[in-house]
């Protein structure tokens, strides 16, 4: 693994994820004109219920024939925080094991990303209801879908929300908590000073799929002047030596607005710039709020993450709780689609 994140239907019938897609979304449309393939794509603004909000995915929805070179060079072509290639299979193997899907970065595949999952899910569940809707006796699961990851078998359940819009929530792995950060040495590396960081729980690492260094910051003013890290901030994740040292990831109480919980912002290295939501740093801010007591047990908070960058995302978390675990850590929010098409390779 590299240093930091960027650089890491059930449908009736045999015919599994295959038969939901209809023909107009078959893999590899043959090109006999000029001997190209086409893969069909859908773009999703994700953790939002507005499009040209949230963050947003494309994703491929029959990426079978396409190579680990080509689908790292389609996420450099679409040039978003990530782009997920959905493999159908056949429906008791995606039954036992979900849908098998990859996700890259620009370049890279990463094993997890919160949005990816949540988008990835949705455009499933839209093409399973477009399926049912044109083949009345067709009959499709909309209420829940899991995505076969890289870090294991990911549940997103749905249901109808009180604005009337589709909600989407995932189950999380279960946290592991990392070290412990010395609020000093984390203040002097990203340029900070100790009284900006709060201290409503500790600097630390954690994961629930992907490696995040949460940061609680006391005010909202000082969350909205913060910039990418500096190098020497990277270094030192570097020396922590984990399978995935992450990025760090940043969040305050401090929002102004009763209705939010969190603001919070991804600042990452990288060519796509700053994240407008990150549901995989969102996963292990959940658990950190249970762990040190700033939230309860299963009680849900709504975090609001790219307002700075005019992408605002809503991004609603909870996790529970067994003895001293924190475990069923869920993300949650809307998405809407926003783009559909077709790459000629």
């Amino acid at each position: 693994m590299t240093r930091s994140r960027r650089s890491f239907l059930q449908t009736a019938g045999a015919a599994g994820v295959a038969a939901a897609f209809g023909k107009t979304n078959a893999a590899a449309l043959s090109n006999s004109d000029q001997g190209s393939r086409r893969f069909h794509f859908i773009q999703i603004d994700v953790f939002t219920s507005h499009r040209l909000e949230g963050n947003p995915l494309a994703v491929f929805t029959d990426a079978r024939g396409l190579s680990d070179s080509e689908m790292a060079a389609l996420s450099r072509e679409t040039n978003l925080q990530e782009t997920t290639f959905i493999f159908p299979r056949d429906a008791a193997t995606e039954r036992e094991h979900g849908v098998k899907v990859r996700i890259f970065i620009p370049g890279e595949e990463i094993p997890f990303g919160g949005h990816p999952t949540l988008g990835t899910s949705m455009v499933l569940r839209n093409l399973r209801l477009a399926a049912q809707k044109s083949e009345p006796s067709a009959r499709s699961d909309l209420e829940g879908i899991s995505l076969d990851l890289q870090v294991g078998k990911i549940p997103v359940e749905f249901r109808t929300d009180v604005s009337g819009n589709i909600f989407g929530e995932m189950h999380q792995v279960d946290p592991i908590f990392g070290p412990v950060h010395d609020r000093d040495t984390i203040a002097a590396l990203l340029d900070l000073s100790p009284s900006d960081i709060s201290s409503d729980g500790p600097i630390q690492t954690l994961s629930t799929g992907l490696y995040f260094v949460l940061v609680p910051i006391k005010n909202l003013s000082t969350l909205q002047r913060l910039t990418v890290a500096p190098q020497k901030a990277y270094d030192y994740l570097r020396r922590q030596k984990l399978p995935d040292t992450g990025d760090f990831y940043y969040f305050t109480r401090d929002t102004g607005d009763p209705a939010i919980g969190l603001r919070s912002r991804g600042l990452f290295t990288g060519a796509t710039g700053e994240d407008p939501a990150t549901g995989s740093a969102s996963g292990c801010t959940a658990a950190w709020m249970v762990r040190y007591g700033i939230a309860k047990p299963e009680e849900t908070v709504h975090i609001l993450q790219g307002a700075e960058i005019k992408r605002p995302s809503h991004i609603f978390v909870r996790a529970g709780k067994e003895g001293e675990n924190v475990r069923n850590v869920r993300v949650g929010g809307n998405a809407v689609q926003i783009m559909e098409g077709r790459f000629s390779l």
